[in-house]
């Protein structure tokens, strides 16, 4: 996808709706019923499904766009695999963020061996278009192999204690699969989370560390980005 916006040609919704419905459902843990239900409140009547139709043809497309708006990553990788449940099976869910939290990629796989790592490290080069200083794993071997065979020359630190990086960034995800009474399959889980973690950091800057004026300012830039990847800014708020 351009840079230019989505189109949005045969939708008899304004786009201000629909990048709105979106909005709040990438953003907050909330279902497509949910989304509906404060829609309402507002007086726009649309069916949930429409809601979900959205989410699904826009989501990876803003979530992308933003992506290119984001600074270069930075040069310490922090890499880390959780256990998910999809239809009763155990899956993995592999992600990387670089030192600051930022979310380089994530990977849904069956399997965390040493193929699913090799997989996942040369995902990363291909997505960031960048080889790290250092990458931060635990201890699981499967990174270690995969480390030597694709980025050799790279300083890899294994230990349990140095990657809170990688694993607080897995919360969030938690939150939502929670919310969302688990994901109904590899894929929808694949693709939801893809466009999940390209939206939703957008809008959560670290509070922890600005004075609320400064909050304020940033998140109304934010705002002004997120018009621009939808294509609505210039218009009217009707949502």
């Amino acid at each position: 996808m351009g840079s230019a916006s989505p189109s949005y040609k045969g939708h008899r919704y304004p786009v201000e709706v629909i990048s709105h419905c979106v909005w709040l459902y990438f953003r907050f843990p909330l279902s497509f019923r949910e989304v509906k239900e404060l829609m309402l409140e507002r007086g726009v009547i649309v069916f949930y499904a429409t809601i979900r139709h959205w989410c699904l043809k826009f989501g990876q497309q803003y979530a992308n766009s933003l992506r290119r708006r984001w600074p270069r990553p930075g040069d310490k990788w922090h890499l880390d695999e959780v256990f998910v449940k999809i239809n009763g099976e155990q899956k993995y869910l592999w992600r990387a963020v670089d030192q600051d939290g930022m979310v380089l990629d994530i990977l849904v796989q069956n399997r965390r061996d040493k193929t699913t790592a090799r997989r996942f490290f040369r995902r990363l080069v291909k997505t960031t278009r960048t080889v790290p200083r250092v990458v931060v794993t635990d201890r699981l071997r499967s990174y270690g192999a995969a480390h030597r065979e694709v980025m050799p020359s790279v300083e890899h630190r294994s230990h349990w204690g140095l990657n809170n990086r990688a694993e607080n960034s897995h919360q969030s995800t938690r939150q939502r699969e929670r919310a969302m009474k688990g994901f109904r399959s590899a894929g929808a889980a694949q693709r939801f989370l893809s466009a999940f973690s390209g939206i939703s950091p957008h809008f959560r800057p670290r509070r922890h560390l600005m004075t609320a004026p400064d909050y304020r300012t940033e998140m109304q830039h934010r705002f002004t980005t997120w018009e621009q990847v939808t294509g609505t800014a210039g218009l009217s708020t009707t949502a």
